[in-house]
């Protein structure tokens, strides 16, 4: 075969082969001829005039996300970093202008990120750049927005992923924070005491109450049963003075009685001799008949001043 033909058919082939490209999903191919734009060719199979057209280059037209670390100073002179995350996109009928009017589009956001974060934090506190940090992203966002739809790129979202101040001011930070919260919980154990000693006191006074009620109860007892015991004597022919004397008597040995039938018992009672019981009869009738005296004395007094 003739090797002319063969070169022939060998450059057809290549010349087909390289008449057809492929474009991947969410990319925009940039077709030039003679290094002049030609056209912008979508996703698929796609055609081009060999030795003439050329891709110039490829654009991606998927959301892409740039991390920009920023140090800067607050208003209260502390230095920190933030990372703002910016996610843009290529504009698809914008594709031109994001491939030839911009040649370096990260360098580009960079730079406008710093400039406004480092507008924005120094006019706030350390405090209020963590509460305000969707502020910061969104006057970031609005800056870039203005500026890169000029060249094709539209800024679909920002935000401001971490604030780091200086490690002795993060330190100081969580000290002043773990003070608040003991001084917190020294607050809710002062309450929880002050609440414990105030039932703890009613408790008392309403045990004190019963106890004290309960004590009346017994004496009125007592003494309903003292009036019965004394009825019961006078019928018999003992007057009531004897007969209380009588009562005290008895129930004077029925305590020595009950403390005798304890084994354990250290209780001393004083005077405790075998007179002791006939001494205090005695003791208690004469106290009767002298109160008596002196009630009588005291009703025959009346009349005379009455008289006067």
């Amino acid at each position: 075969m003739n090797p002319l033909l063969i070169i022939l058919v060998v450059f057809i082939f290549i010349i087909f082969f390289a008449s057809f490209f492929l474009v991947k999903q969410q990319t925009a191919a940039i077709i030039e001829r003679f290094g002049r734009f030609s056209s912008i060719r979508q996703s698929g199979l796609q055609l081009k005039i060999p030795l003439v057209d050329k891709v110039a280059g490829r654009v991606s037209l998927k959301i892409q996300q740039l991390d920009v670390i920023i140090e800067t100073k607050t208003l209260d002179d502390v230095f920190v970093k933030l990372k703002v995350s910016v996610q843009y996109m290529v504009i698809r009928e914008k594709v031109y202008d994001a491939f030839y009017k911009l040649d370096y589009p990260h360098e580009q956001i960079t730079s406008f990120v710093f400039d406004v974060v480092r507008a924005e934090v120094p006019k706030m506190k350390l405090d209020d750049v963590f509460v305000k940090k969707d502020d910061i992203a969104i006057a970031v966002k609005r800056e870039l927005k203005e500026y890169m739809s000029d060249y094709g790129f539209d800024i679909i979202k920002t935000l401001v992923t971490d604030i780091d101040p200086d490690a002795q001011v993060k330190a100081a930070m969580n000290r002043i924070n773990a003070a608040d919260r003991e001084k917190t919980a020294a607050q809710f154990e002062g309450d929880a005491q002050r609440i414990l000693i105030v039932e703890r006191a009613k408790a008392e006074a309403e045990s004190k109450r019963l106890q004290g009620q309960g004590i009346a109860d017994q004496r009125r007892e007592i003494a309903r049963g003292l009036e019965e015991s004394v009825e019961v004597l006078n019928k018999v022919g003992i007057n009531s003075q004897e007969a209380s004397a009588l009562i005290v008597v008895t129930q004077h040995y029925d305590t020595l009685q009950s403390i005798g039938q304890e084994t354990n018992s250290n209780l001393i009672l004083l005077p405790n001799s075998p007179q002791a019981g006939s001494q205090m009869l005695n003791d208690m009738v004469a106290s009767f008949t002298a109160s008596n005296q002196i009630g009588e004395a005291m009703k025959n007094a009346k009349p005379k001043k009455l008289k006067e």
